[in-house]
């Protein structure tokens, strides 16, 4: 099983390291390869993801990636900054299905800046079209505007736009990891206002209905959803929904957990390649401080076994000692709590390796 990774940036190389860690642990063997990515790559060879870490990732049955970014990077052109990396690894890899497991654990509901009743409990799974939407679509750029309120102004435009085929694979995969949870999906559109949406609302019903009649289907506008996220949460199930609105409600959704720090994510192919990766960046404000919260990258660990090497027992084995940390009262800042134990990302690491016995 070899295994690409990638740390990135910031706090990236503190966590990945952390992961790793865990992962050397299991009685399994891996072949692991490190390459440079993002800002790091880009210092060290002038592109944010260089031909040979991409030639690794392609390469490898899956991909561990910290996060990528620095303040110090804005003022690259838009093709050589470090977040460039990730839409390139997403796009050579035909990762268009990302999942974003939103679990509250029964030691954190406090944590959390809702009631512990409407968290208590909470386990949602966000699925988000990964390849198409707004961030891939052309056109897009900049020109003097041909019409509109401002004619002759400064403008720039981006294009949303989805196939039927992005939709309907999406839609499927929402279905089938819905049949192995509560049998519900909620597919979130903005089909009143836009074309794409329409279609999009359209497709995955004919989906539902063609093939998927024992799963539960309801849909809902972005703009709700987002509400009902925070006025209902345990109301959701699996929500599947496009590239832009799923970066924003998944993030809404881990703060329901009491951190982000606490929400991996999963981005596969159709031959369950994956990028297994933090939902946070780089956080360069912290970086070096070892104050960062390695959980998530460690949880994305055990994701990566499950999806993509075939090892569900290795995954629950690290589940069950990341859960078993957090009961014995150890926290990383973003999760610390009076009554508590605070100890950095290193100690973090180190207890989760320990709890796996």
């Amino acid at each position: 099983m070899k295994i690409a990774i990638l740390p990135g940036d910031g706090i990236g190389t503190e966590i990945v390291a952390e992961a790793v860690k865990v992962l050397k642990a299991l009685d399994l063997k891996f072949e692991l390869e490190e390459a440079k990515v993002g800002g790091a790559a880009y210092d060290a060879y002038g592109h944010p993801l260089p031909e040979a870490t991409l030639k690794l990732a392609q390469a490898s049955d899956a991909i561990l990636f910290g996060a990528v970014g620095d303040w110090k990077y804005d003022t690259l052109d838009r093709p050589l900054r470090p977040e460039q990396a990730i839409l390139g690894l997403r796009k050579a890899l035909g990762l268009f299905a990302n999942f974003r497991p939103a679990i509250c654990y029964e030691q954190l509901t406090h944590a959390s800046s809702l009631k512990p009743e409407l968290v208590a409990g909470l386990d949602i799974l966000i699925i988000r079209e990964l390849t198409g939407d707004i961030y891939f679509g052309q056109p897009r750029g900049r020109r003097t505007a041909p019409d509109g309120h401002f004619p002759g102004a400064e403008e720039a435009f981006d294009t949303m736009r989805y196939t039927r085929p992005e939709i309907e694979r999406i839609a499927r995969v929402a279905f089938e990891a819905a049949r192995k949870r509560g049998k519900r999906v909620t597919s979130v559109d903005k089909a009143n206002v836009l074309e794409t949406f329409q279609l999009w609302k359209d497709v995955v019903t004919e989906v539902h209905q063609k093939e998927y009649a024992d799963v539960a289907l309801d849909h809902m506008y972005v703009d709700n959803a987002a509400m009902q996220l925070v006025k209902e949460p345990k109301k959701f199930d699996v929500i599947v929904t496009g590239n832009m609105f799923g970066d924003i409600l998944s993030d809404e959704a881990s703060m329901l957990t009491g951190s982000i720090g606490m929400l991996p994510s999963a981005s596969l192919n159709d031959k369950k390649q994956g990028l297994y990766e933090p939902s946070h960046g780089s956080a360069p404000d912290i970086a070096g401080k070892g104050v960062a919260n390695p959980l998530a990258t460690i949880l994305s660990a055990a994701m990566m076994l499950r999806f993509s090497l075939n090892q569900p027992e290795a995954a629950d084995r690290i589940e069950a000692a990341v859960k078993k940390v957090l009961a014995q009262g150890l926290r990383t800042p973003d999760i610390y709590s009076d009554g508590t134990t605070k100890v950095g990302t290193r100690e973090m690491g180190e207890a989760v390796v320990k709890a796996l016995g």
